[in-house]
């Protein structure tokens, strides 16, 4: 049988893992009787740990509190939280730094030595390049999460990437974190469609709206929905290519964001991709390695011209010089 303190320890671990325990599992688990169960289910209480008696099952759940009391981690979740919090010291979180700075502290400071050298052994081998994403603020980021939780209509002042200013009202879905910036999907009451805003140029309106009753995510997936929203139909030049070659063999050269593959046969594929440039869309769709064929715009097939004679410059008269013809198809 464990000792007291040990037994707490245990019970208390038990409890954090967002489950209801019966009285009975729980003195099986620990090697005690129900009625020990039930003393130590009140010595947590009195150290302050909110532990509710489930009604009619003689079951125990852990609660929130009122104040936030000390939690147990296994090796790989305090190696987890500690490599967030060594992230978040410079994440694109406004505000959050010092927090989470004081937090890696004291964290590291109860660390026992092998995960502290393992933690170390990380923060060597990894390196971090700083992100030049704009940064959001926090309360922004609850408010917002909030509003989605609790299916609450949303009013913002929002400006788009062209300076215009605005104010919208929503029925937020979801907070994303996509390629370094963060994102609002929402139904947007106005236009009666499904909508994507950059957190970082909204202020939300306080107070919320009323409540509605949530709609299936877009897509199916607001992940999905973002990613085509992002490759395409959102970039100031959008672009839809032929590749030679079948979306299968090529889905994997594909990165998040990049573009939308659709099939067509076992030997093509169209790519839909989107960017703030000619010159970004050129380097997009030649850095996938196949041959493909333009089909608009036609600012694209002169920058990829472009591209090819700076290419068959680059190597002289060393080789005959082979382009990939690119065609303009009306």
């Amino acid at each position: 049988m464990l000792e007291t303190s040990a037994r707490l320890l245990r019970l208390l671990s038990l409890l954090q893992t967002h489950r209801d325990w019966s009285g009975a599992e729980l003195a099986e688990r620990l090697g005690v009787s129900p009625r020990t169960v039930r003393r130590d289910v009140d010595r947590l209480r009195e150290l302050g740990y909110p532990v509710d008696a489930m009604q009619g099952t003689a079951g125990y759940r852990l609660a929130a509190g009122s104040q936030l009391p000390p939690l147990l981690l296994d090796d790989e979740e305090a190696l987890a939280v500690a490599v967030g919090l060594r992230t978040a010291t410079g994440g694109t979180v406004t505000g959050i730094e010092e927090a989470s700075l004081r937090a890696l502290s004291k964290l590291e400071q109860v660390l026992p030595s092998r995960l502290r050298h393992r933690l170390q052994g990380l923060q060597r081998s990894v390196v971090r390049v700083e992100p030049g994403a704009p940064r959001v603020e926090p309360e922004t980021l609850i408010a917002l999460s909030d509003a989605c939780h609790r299916h609450e209509r949303l009013r913002f002042d929002y400006t788009n990437h062209a300076g215009g200013q605005s104010i919208k009202e929503v029925e937020p879905h979801a907070v994303v974190n996509f390629n370094l910036h963060w994102y609002l999907v929402a139904w947007d009451i106005a236009s009666g469609n499904w909508r994507t805003y950059r957190v970082d140029r909204l202020r939300p309106r306080i107070p919320t709206g009323p409540r509605f009753a949530p709609r299936d995510p877009p897509d199916g997936d607001v992940v999905a929905f973002l990613s085509h929203r992002l490759s395409s139909a959102s970039w100031p030049y959008r672009a839809t290519v032929t590749l030679h070659r079948s979306a299968a063999e090529l889905e994997d050269r594909i990165w998040s964001g990049m573009g939308v593959l659709e099939a067509v046969d076992d030997s093509s594929c169209l790519l839909h991709v989107g960017a703030d440039s000619p010159w970004a869309l050129s380097w997009m769709i030649t850095s996938i390695d196949t041959d493909f064929t333009v089909v608009e715009p036609p600012e694209l097939v002169e920058q990829i011209e472009i591209l090819a004679r700076r290419c068959a410059n680059a190597v002289g008269s060393r080789v005959e010089p082979r382009c990939v013809t690119v065609t303009f198809e009306k």
